[in-house]
């Protein structure tokens, strides 16, 4: 449940007040209601502390009153200059933004990213990418001096599998094939994935794929098996040479063959 701060609101989930205090601060300005909620309830489900601001003016009392890791900034406010301020900010020193805008509004992102974002991106946009686009930020601000909050956070419980090239990012549900472009896995993708690259060398019959990946959701025929595995296999394919990632091993079940690491 959102705390509010007329005109803005906190989202934290540590308790009345604390949700800007104890972890990564986001701040959402973004004039769609809807879609500023969806982003603050998603971050905050990803254990962000979030402040939503419907206003550019609510964001400069928020800025005042608060201290922020990143800004998530609409480059189209209602009857305002997101540019403009989006050039303030700059001057004062503000964190790192990630701009948005309407699909096709290609020209002002191009302009944010000279003005100094850090990032842009266009809607409509997935939450998950949003997610993985503010690590990506946050870890290359952190090469240039982050504060010690930054790193613990980024640091702590982060679930990273690396493999033939690939990242996978188990906390964010976030697969990086090897030229750093994000490759998208639908829930059961992501859970065979998640199973195998946890038990690389090992062959897996298709009832303890069954038993790992989709627990009580388990189909009652291991062909699910196979459709998730053959789904994978054409995501992970033409990327890495020749190696195949995922081998069959006849009459016993599935192999993940590459090395992986933590």
């Amino acid at each position: 449940m959102a705390n509010t701060m007329d005109p803005a609101h906190v989202q934290g989930g540590c308790g009345q007040g604390s949700g800007l205090s104890d972890r990564l601060n986001i701040l959402i300005t973004e004039g769609e209601d809807r879609l500023r909620m969806v982003l603050a309830d998603h971050l905050g489900r990803q254990g962000y502390g979030c402040a939503q601001a419907a206003r550019l003016a609510s964001m400069r009392e928020l800025l005042a009153s608060h201290a922020f890791d990143l800004i998530v900034l609409d480059l189209m406010m209602p009857g305002e200059d997101s540019l403009a301020a989006l050039r303030d900010l700059q001057q004062v020193g503000a964190p790192p933004v990630i701009a948005l805008s309407a699909g096709g509004a290609d020209v002002d992102g191009i302009i944010a990213l000279e003005i100094g974002a850090e990032d842009f991106m266009q809607k409509p946009l997935n939450p998950r990418e949003l997610v993985a686009r503010i690590r990506t930020v946050l870890r290359r601000c952190e090469r240039q001096g982050p504060s010690a909050r930054v790193r613990r956070f980024l640091d702590a419980e982060r679930e990273l599998y690396r493999f033939a090239g690939w990242i996978l990012d188990a906390t964010t549900r976030t697969l990086f094939d090897p030229n750093g472009l994000i490759v998208s896995l639908s829930d059961g993708e992501f859970r065979m994935l998640h199973t195998f690259v946890q038990r690389p060398h090992r062959v897996l019959s298709r009832n303890q794929l069954l038993d790992f990946a989709l627990g009580v959701n388990r189909e009652h025929f291991d062909r699910a098996v196979d459709v998730q595995i053959s789904r994978l296999r054409r995501k992970l394919s033409g990327r890495v040479g020749s190696l195949e990632l995922i081998r069959t091993v006849r009459n016993e079940g599935y192999i993940f063959t590459p090395e992986v690491t933590r």
